[in-house]
């Protein structure tokens, strides 16, 4: 017999890993703005937007129509929408690193116009939809639970060796900037002696050539 208040402590430390990002924000003529998730690669991404009806009870009006770029951190297009009331997006990251997702309405429109829009983006465990796996695979609720565990704790897996790769890196580069501090530093040392040590030279010929010394 399923217990969901032990699966559900069990859960939540996992699903940690995953991320839900849910804003709500404003849109003027020529001020786009862009949200941005680092991500690594292989990693599943889902996002969806649609602009808020500032009249409700009647159509959205054409000028709050927006367009939607995102773009992986070397610029590949993953998404393009343009004059539209609302969308979504779903991709499997190729790389590592900063992906953006960028909302803008015409230039042309009214200064004091302004366009809200709702934007959800999810990655990692959340970006699945467990209803479908569920209907699809008629299994059991606890099945469900575990399923999602599994999903939760490979994820923590691969972030785990993600976090340990990075660290190597800062270590790599880390004693990479110590050695060329120490270089640097040694080169300035032998510099300033080389100066110090011409300087006393060309003291002690002046001084000789007037006969002071």
């Amino acid at each position: 017999m399923s217990n969901p208040n032990l699966l559900v402590l069990l859960l939540a430390p996992a699903l940690m890993c995953s991320v839900v990002n849910s804003v709500q924000f404003q849109l003027k003529p020529s001020h786009p703005k862009c949200f941005s998730e680092d991500l690594k690669s292989n990693v599943i991404t889902v996002g969806n937007y649609n602009v808020v009806n500032p009249n409700d009870g009647y159509p959205i009006p054409d000028s709050h129509k927006i367009t939607v770029r995102v773009r992986s951190p070397y610029g590949n297009g993953y998404h393009y929408a343009n004059n539209v009331y609302s969308g979504d997006f779903a991709f499997t990251a190729a790389e590592d690193g900063d992906y953006n997702a960028c909302f803008s309405v015409p230039s042309d429109l009214n200064p004091e116009e302004i366009v809200t829009v709702d934007f959800v983006w999810r990655t990692g465990v959340a970006a699945k939809d467990w209803s479908k796996v569920a209907k699809k695979g008629q299994i059991e609720e606890m099945e469900l639970e575990l399923k999602k565990l599994y999903d939760a704790v490979s994820s923590i897996h691969d972030e785990m060796f993600y976090l340990r790769e990075r660290e190597v890196e800062m270590q790599d580069l880390n004693e990479d900037t110590n050695t060329r501090m120490f270089t640097f530093s040694f080169v300035s040392i032998l510099v300033c002696l080389s100066v110090a040590g011409l300087q006393l030279w060309h003291l002690k010929t002046f001084f000789e050539r007037k006969k002071l010394l």
